[in-house]
């Protein structure tokens, strides 16, 4: 029983970069990866048809999110997440650990699992390991992730000890749980910034049979150096031949520094949220819609562009539709941003089979923060 196939299909022979190809039952996803974020089954203002005609090969969905409304077993009932939502490609499905500790006060962790209430009606409600296992098989995910015990920044250095342990335990938990299943299982390494506790956590962890490694607890507001530092200390402990996901990140700049470092995955809500709010990235920065600067300007977002927002629509009718509070402006701003993010993975996969990937970054980078004309 095939579960998950990774194959790396180039090197860059001055990084870590690599081009590869995630085969799982519903389809191939070449990476490096971007995943969009559909927190309820839904990629905000999109449609999947519309993903898809961008090149998107997988999509993230939220565990926490579809447990507590419409209820996992209702979607299992309906016949999974990719019937109920019409999307005919592979989802990885998070496991509810890092919505558990977004929660703050309304959550406790202890070793048998997460106590939390709903922020939707304060109802209580328990994730343990298998639980999230099970809600994960039920929803039909092509790619579950374990329950983990991610920390704050900054975080007490016992804090962090006891939160790498847990995460072994639970992730021990969640393999014997997942069972025989059709279901490919990540572990999430943790360790905060603490560079030994990274180790620890990525070299237990890498001995048991997991189909994939991710790297979390990281993008929680730590300096950006530190998130960097701590990828460049466990990525060399994860398998070579498994995939590796950074968790939660980023700017466009920020998935080209984790492909330098050898990460394959990626997801983050930043484009389709900053869409919404007039946030767009361009190949020479971002550009704020709402500028009166680009009331009377009749070129696209970004003229280098191939999307549909930038084909058919100028910057000063963006504008309007942003100033106007049009739904349209929702749509066409998330469509652009996460056109972008895809053909900037499509160019940095390329690059890397052409040896150029150095050369793409250091351009790339140059020209997005020279900023916009």
């Amino acid at each position: 029983m095939t579960r998950l196939r990774f194959e790396v299909l180039a090197r860059d022979d001055r990084t870590a970069a690599r081009r590869g190809r995630v085969t799982l039952p519903r389809g191939t996803v070449d990476t490096p990866a971007f995943m969009p974020v559909g927190t309820a089954g839904s990629v905000k203002a999109m449609t999947p048809e519309e993903l898809a005609g961008m090149n998107t090969q997988i999509l993230l969905a939220n565990t926490y999110h579809l447990y507590l409304r419409p209820g996992h077993e209702l979607i299992g009932r309906l016949g999974g997440l990719n019937r109920f939502m019409h999307w005919d490609g592979p989802i990885l499905t998070d496991s509810g650990g890092f919505q558990a500790f977004s929660l703050g006060d309304l959550s406790d962790v202890t070793d048998a699992g997460v106590v939390f209430k709903s922020h939707l009606d304060g109802t209580k409600h328990t994730f343990t390991p298998e639980k999230v296992v099970e809600i994960q098989v039920a929803l039909g995910s092509d790619i579950a992730m374990v329950l983990d015990d991610c920390v704050s920044y900054p975080a007490d250095e016992q804090r962090v000890v006891e939160s790498v342990r847990r995460t072994t335990a639970w992730a021990a938990r969640c393999l014997k749980a997942r069972g025989e299943r059709r279901i490919a299982l990540f572990a999430i390494a943790q360790g905060g910034t603490l560079a030994r506790l990274r180790l620890e956590s990525a070299a237990t962890l890498t001995g048991l049979p997991f189909d994939g490694f991710a790297i979390g607890g990281l993008s929680v507001g730590e300096p950006k150096p530190e998130m960097w530092a701590m990828t460049e200390v466990t990525v060399p402990l994860l398998p070579e031949e498994k995939p590796r996901y950074l968790m939660g990140v980023g700017t466009p700049v920020d998935l080209l520094e984790g492909i330098e470092r050898g990460i394959d995955m990626f997801d983050c809500v930043l484009p389709s949220r900053t869409a919404r709010n007039g946030l767009l990235f361009t190949s020479r920065g971002k550009l704020v819609i709402k500028h009166a600067r680009y009331q009377r300007d009749d070129r696209p977002l970004d003229e280098s562009c191939s999307c549909y927002t930038c084909r058919n629509y100028s910057r000063a009718y963006l504008r309007h539709l942003y100033q106007a509070r049009e739904i349209l402006a929702s749509r066409l701003n998330t469509w652009h941003n996460l056109h972008f993010y895809q053909h900037l993975m499509a160019r940095a996969r390329q690059a890397i089979v052409f040896g150029r990937f150095v050369e793409f970054k250091r351009d790339f980078c140059e020209t997005f923060h020279a900023g916009l004309q």
